[in-house]
């Protein structure tokens, strides 16, 4: 039977997968689903905060689903990313991958918030806020449980590469 920190471990790393593979699925559907019909409420809760609701011109809709699809182009470039450090991390023990995750999210979440928080676009605060609370505690309890475990930096091998 697997230590109780390593079947949790295992737990986590399965937890990050889906969560990077759930924004490779959103950002697909970002890109290309905007003239579908699927992003129209949340189109419009955009709208609302620019425009009164029978004073959206046209042509607005086109360039924010034009955004949109930029959007999750860059989002799923950033999934594969995600899927790659995931990867590093659960197969080579590596603190930092861990790190290096941390590191984007601490860097995107207050920019993301304090954008959209100017613009009054109240539903990009719960997203960022649900992402900041299911994302960083996996990752900071794997980056110190790894940290833990990972060979010690000062083997003789490392000196010669100073």
């Amino acid at each position: 039977m697997p230590a109780p920190s390593n079947a949790l471990r295992s737990a986590l790393v399965l937890w990050l997968y889906a969560a990077a593979l759930v924004h490779l699925l959103v950002s697909l559907a970002l890109t290309w689903a905007g003239h579908s019909g699927l992003l129209d409420g949340y189109l419009q809760t955009i709208e609302q905060v620019f425009w009164a609701i029978d004073a959206v011109p046209i042509a607005a809709r086109a360039q924010q689903v034009w955004w949109v699809a930029l959007f999750g182009a860059t989002l799923q470039s950033y999934s594969l990313y995600m899927l790659a450090l995931v990867r590093m991390g659960h197969r080579l023990r590596s603190p930092m991958a861990w790190g290096w995750l941390i590191a984007g999210i601490v860097l995107w979440a207050p920019q993301d918030m304090w954008v959209s928080a100017q613009a009054r676009v109240w539903s990009h605060l719960w997203f960022d806020s649900l992402a900041l609370l299911t994302l960083l505690p996996p990752l900071i309890w794997l980056y110190r449980h790894d940290r833990g475990t990972a060979p010690s930096n000062n083997t003789p091998s490392d000196a010669n590469h100073v």
